[in-house]
């Protein structure tokens, strides 16, 4: 380590600190670095991977330099606040005086008082570093494509923010640059003046189609690690997403009554509507599957119920009704089962729904999902049919007050107009809060959802 000891020295170098890149995170586990020292960064140049207990997350550079120091190793868990990197801002300048590496504060050692900006809209948590050892350490790819600006905050408090770069998270500059279109050009309408997907599309012109989205019914399977021959048993580190998941789990089935209900449908009119949809030219370049008509079924059967979207709220002994619906999709990844939501999914066209079902399936399968996309979650699907599963009863996202597990759509035996005909056929299992949905609201709910599917059209009659 290369510890500054003049003040023309110091002033060469800036230290960026690891972020907490969700609501009060502590810690977060350096995956890969993707720059190493000597190499020279750019502002918004991805730097390194870290994974929190939410998900995998890519951090940019805040400003430009030579990397100087990579403070920690890959597979290091680090505490929010802890400087991971020194970049040299003026190379060139004459060489630094060099000072012995300082050790890195031990697990027990106790965390410095007090809380420190590091990112704009982040906070810094107290706690210490943790070393862990990572397995299977493999050598950094080269350095990714730009992601989003974050202005750094130096030590009295202002922000250095380039005012000429547009402001937009990674997924989002992925997806203007697959489509053509140059950030500088589009008109930003999210908070703070951030460029959200909706504005790269309404830039985009019609000869510039939206690329197909993933197939959202089709899981993530992970790539078991090889077990060593002889081996009787193996014994996996639990942590990161696993952990929180396994957390947030315990936390909901004992803190939230489950009462779940089934209902098996004939489906086969939805069969047909999606083979019909998939034709349809307002369609296009959006991926159409059994998933999209059921999460629009679930929406118009929330208008009709609006009181399943909602969540208890423990403290003030209140129910929190929802005037919007951010969707949850169940979404298995290597790294375990995690919950991304669509925003205010209520308001979404079909073709809208689509393309937002398949973003946000194929980001979660390149494990770039961010903690903001899985936070505010008001209720979830889970498609256990992928896996040729009938039903099951799924527990409650943390927070929500009900989850829909569809099941595997199989050709049956069904007596269809007084005779028995093989028509298409699938399982509904709902699990809810009881606390704030008795028995009748959860069974008018599940119904209504039944009924759409069963006779697509409700999705204009009821809507």
């Amino acid at each position: 380590m290369t510890t500054m000891t003049d003040t023309s020295n110091a002033a060469r170098f800036r230290e960026f600190k690891m972020p907490d890149v969700g609501e009060g995170l502590t810690e977060a586990e350096i995956l890969k670095w993707y720059v190493q020292p000597g190499d020279t960064v750019t502002d918004g140049q991805v730097v390194c991977e870290v994974e929190t207990a939410k998900a995998a997350v890519e951090l940019p550079i805040p400003f430009d330099g030579v990397v100087h120091e990579l403070r920690f190793p890959e597979g290091t868990t680090v505490d929010v606040g802890q400087v991971i990197i020194a970049v040299d801002v003026a190379p060139g300048s004459g060489p630094a005086a060099a000072e012995p590496e300082a050790p890195a504060p031990a697990p027990e050692a106790e965390a410095p008082k007090g809380r420190q900006p590091v990112l704009v809209g982040y906070g810094v948590a107290e706690s210490s570093t943790k070393r862990r050892a990572r397995k299977g350490a493999e050598t950094a790819p080269p350095a990714a494509a730009p992601a989003a600006v974050q202005a750094e905050l130096n030590g009295q408090g202002t922000a250095a923010v380039p005012e000429a770069r547009p402001l937009a998270k990674p997924p989002v500059r992925k997806l203007a640059k697959d489509l053509g279109i140059d950030l500088a050009t589009v008109t930003p309408t999210g908070v703070g003046g951030v460029i959200t997907r909706e504005d790269v599309h309404a830039a985009a012109t019609p000869s510039e189609p939206v690329a197909p989205a993933a197939p959202a019914v089709e899981p993530v399977v992970p790539v078991a690690e090889p077990v060593p021959a002889g081996a009787r048993e193996t014994r996996i580190p639990v942590k990161g997403v696993r952990k929180a998941i396994a957390q947030a789990m315990v936390g909901s089935a004992f803190t939230a009554p489950h009462v779940t209900e089934f209902v098996t449908v004939d489906v086969t009119r939805t069969m047909k509507l999606v083979a019909e949809l998939k034709e349809d030219k307002d369609m296009a370049g959006v991926r159409v599957n059994p998933l999209l008509v059921i999460a629009k079924a679930l929406l118009v059967a929330i208008k009709r119920n609006p009181g399943v979207n909602a969540v208890w709220d423990e403290a003030n002994q209140e129910i929190v009704q929802k005037h919007y619906v951010n969707l949850g999709i169940a979404a298995a990844t290597p790294r375990g089962l995690i919950v991304p939501n669509i925003k205010d999914a209520h308001d979404q066209t079909l073709p809208q729904l689509a393309a937002s079902l398949g973003e946000l399936v194929a980001t979660a399968r390149d494990g770039k999902t961010s903690p903001a996309a899985m936070a505010g979650g008001t209720v979830t699907i889970t498609n256990v049919g992928v896996f040729g599963v009938d039903t099951g009863t799924p527990i409650l996202n943390p927070g929500e007050s009900a989850i829909l597990a569809v099941g595997a759509i199989k050709l049956q035996p069904w007596v269809h107009k007084g005779k028995v005909k093989p028509r298409q056929v699938t399982t509904l299992a709902l699990s809810f809060d009881h606390r704030l949905i008795d028995g009748e609201l959860g069974s008018k709910f599940l119904a209504d959802i039944a009924a759409i599917l069963e006779q697509p059209k409700r999705l204009i009659t009821w809507a």
